[in-house]
């Protein structure tokens, strides 16, 4: 249902009403002298002036004051309520306005108040109970419902499971207060819930038609177009509703969503980051923009947004598992299984953070925990194809190959057109000498993925161990066409080449082996300076890092990444043209490559 906006009328009643008979009040009170009771009076007076200028505060303070000087008077008690009710204080305006009903059960307009705030603190039962008897009092047919008393109403009987009675409300309500847009928008979301699509899209429409400035009818308008699969029509109604409610977060959350969900994923992140500059600090905005990020593959820079999610909310599990996805692909397993085995003890029964963190232990070597993990994962969820491939890999490691390769022909069973099973157990095989079964594995890998240039290679070394040359080297052939940066399916063509006798082909393949092999070694240099000068940049010793960043540029020039990683730690050393010359660099190489 929508939110209830606050209740200015009703308070504007309560405290007419109070100012004509504070008097009586005063003459009938049981306790208290006369001067208590004036200062009271007076003390109501001022909360309805400071109300008068939208001073709730300064209301707040006065009324309190009223109900000290005051206990039995009732209608102090219904304004400081009211008042409380207005800031968004919920809990304490029940306490105040069930004195109030108690002290004085016949004064309706302090029912509907109590009515109001039993909804919005979800005892439903109790605000339907209340807004049953004023329907049911003489007053009724005089003075209707207000639009916000009509809506908690329906909102309440939809809380208590009666949605029919809350539409038949809502159509009595727009009957008897025509021209109300949230009316119209409270009837469509009933509709909605009730699955009347076109009913409640007719009304979100009258709602925007009567007053498009409101955020809510455009808000729903766009789930409900969500909830029927039609994203393109729901990001302008939810860009609409972001932009007019001033990008509050659950609706900058929904319109962010739907973004993602149609792959805008850069305009999903502007939504938040706008949405967070409006509202700082909100965990909710927090963690959807780290998802975002996550999502759009910048992981590093959503790790903070998770750390910051978690200072709040220590034991929010979809912000510590994710944060622990998040420095698992970073290669930070360390800092992350202890982010799984909280989650994990939050909620323990989910294979999906179970195989997470056996991941986690995977990438740790601790293959005992991680056997440990993914077996707990298929107790609870059997027909899972990841989690046997997962175990499998696992036992794999721990050479098991046995229980390994039980395991991915279960992945395979699960999952025939998963293509990870059966190009490991291909490889499996071939290390076991089942060249047999290993060229019927690798066969369905490349069948399944036709670009796989290492599933090509081992398909035709399986090839040439069973004998079959003319079978091997047109498989040979392709994975070089693949991976073309490696020397080794040349290698093993020239060795077939050589036993046909062709050996000046056989030359020529060796040739481009060797230089393949001279690259791929400078490669190997580079990344090892590479990883060695990332780690010292980590660590803040900058100068040593620039060195190895150097040498890392020196062994393979044509390598971007180290030229992006030398430019960070010049600029660190404060060397901003040298750092921006690297980056220059770095791009070059980068578009040279797609």
């Amino acid at each position: 249902m929508p939110r209830v906006s606050s209740p200015t009328l009703l308070l504007a009643a309560v405290l007419l009403a109070a100012c004509c008979s504070t008097d009586a009040q005063t003459t009938t009170a049981r306790t208290g002298t006369q001067d208590r009771m004036h200062a009271a009076n007076a003390a109501f007076r001022n909360g309805y002036a400071a109300y008068s200028r939208n001073d709730l505060h300064a209301a707040q303070q006065y009324f309190a004051q009223a109900v000290r000087l005051a206990p039995q008077m009732a209608l102090a008690h219904s304004a400081l309520g009211t008042v409380l009710l207005a800031q968004g204080d919920s809990s304490g305006a029940v306490q105040q306005l069930e004195t109030a009903h108690q002290l004085a059960p016949a004064d309706l307009s302090t029912s509907l108040s109590l009515g109001l705030a039993y909804t919005r603190t979800r005892r439903f039962a109790e605000a339907v109970r209340i807004f049953q008897q004023y329907a049911a009092s003489a007053d009724a047919t005089a003075h209707p419902l207000t639009a916000d008393s009509a809506i908690a109403f329906a909102t309440a009987l939809v809380g208590t499971g009666d949605p029919a009675a809350a539409q038949r409300q809502l159509e009595q309500a727009i009957v008897t207060t025509p021209g109300s847009a949230q009316l119209h928008d409270a009837l469509g979301t009933v509709l909605a819930q009730q699955q009347q699509f076109a009913d409640a899209s007719s009304h979100y429409q009258q709602a925007i038609a009567l007053d498009s400035s409101l955020p809510e009818p455009h808000f729903h308008l766009g789930e409900l177009y969500l909830v029927q699969h039609n994203v393109t029509a729901a990001i302008p109604e939810l860009s609409l509703a972001d932009t007019l409610s001033h990008h509050a977060p659950v609706l900058a959350v929904q319109l962010a969503q739907a973004q993602m969900t149609a792959g805008q994923d850069d305009d999903a992140i502007a939504t938040l980051r706008q949405a967070l500059a409006q509202t700082p600090g909100s965990p909710q905005l927090q963690y959807q923009l780290a998802f975002a990020l996550q999502g759009a593959n910048h992981t590093r820079e959503s790790i903070p947004l998770f750390q910051q999610v978690i200072a709040q909310q220590p034991d929010n599990v979809d912000a510590l598992t994710n944060l622990g996805l998040a420095l698992t692909v970073t290669g930070d397993t360390k800092s992350a299984i202890p982010h799984f085995l909280h989650a994990a003890q939050l909620r323990p029964n989910d294979p999906t953070l179970l195989e997470d963190l056996g991941v986690a232990y995977l990438q740790q070597s601790d293959l005992t925990n991680a056997i440990a993990q993914f077996s707990a994962g298929i107790q609870l969820r059997p027909e899972d194809p990841q989690l046997h491939y997962d175990l499998g890999l696992a036992y794999k490691l721990k050479d098991q190959l046995d229980l390994a390769a039980e395991q991915f022909l279960q992945a395979e069973r699960l999952a025939p057109n998963l293509p990870d099973p059966p190009y490991t157990l291909g490889i499996l095989y071939t290390q076991t000498g089942n060249f047999s079964a290993a060229i019927e594995q690798l066969k369905l890998a490349v069948g399944l993925t036709p670009q796989n240039g290492p599933a090509w290679e081992a398909l035709g070394n399986a090839y040439k161990q069973t004998e079959q040359p003319e079978l091997a080297l047109p498989a040979l052939r392709r994975a070089a066409e693949l991976t073309p940066d490696q020397p080794s399916p040349h290698i093993t063509i020239a060795a077939i080449l050589a036993q046909q006798g062709k050996t000046a082909e056989a030359t020529a393949e060796r040739k481009i082996a060797a230089q393949l092999s001279r690259v791929a070694l400078s490669r190997q240099r580079a990344n090892f300076a590479l990883d060695s000068g990332l780690a010292l940049l980590k660590r803040n010793q900058v100068p040593e890092a620039i060195v190895q960043l150097q040498n890392a540029v020196a062994a393979d020039p044509g390598y971007a990444e180290p030229h992006r990683a030398l430019a960070e730690a010049l600029e660190r050393q404060g060397h901003a043209a040298d750092a921006a010359l690297e980056r220059q660099k770095a791009a070059h190489l980068t578009d040279a490559t797609h």
